[in-house]
């Protein structure tokens, strides 16, 4: 996983995530397990940053890990102030009820200064399976 590499404060994103399980477009039995994430990306840093790209590792309860690489997300590059936040949902597939995903995004503040905001490891999970 990338790491913040900001040098100081200035540059900072917080990311949080919530997940669903969507039992009606799994199918247990041939091992698919849908689930539903909506992502709040807030700047908590002192510049403005745009988000140019998102890197994801999912990883299945079989340790199978899928890698997304992509530009923006869900089809946005969003620009946030300092305090300003974007919020969307998206979904992932994986073939077994728990499963963990992580990640980055890649930014740029208003000064042309790259850096990374870590995505914290958040776990997919078929209600009742993790107690």
């Amino acid at each position: 996983m990338a790491e913040n590499n900001n040098p100081d404060k200035r540059r900072e994103v917080t990311v949080t995530a919530r997940t669903r399980y969507i039992a009606e477009q799994s199918d247990e039995n041939n091992e698919r397990f849908v689930f539903a994430y909506t992502i709040t990306i807030r700047n908590t840093g002192e510049l403005t940053a745009k988000l140019r790209s998102r890197h994801w590792i999912i990883t299945d309860g079989h340790e199978k890990v899928n890698e997304v690489r992509g530009l923006g997300v869900v089809g946005e590059q969003p620009v946030l102030k300092p305090g300003e936040s974007f919020e969307y949902t998206s979904g992932t597939i994986i073939a077994t009820p728990v499963g963990v995903m992580r990640g980055s995004y890649q930014m740029v503040t208003e000064d042309g200064i790259a850096f990374d905001a870590p995505i914290p490891a958040f776990t997919l999970s078929v209600p009742r399976v993790l107690h």
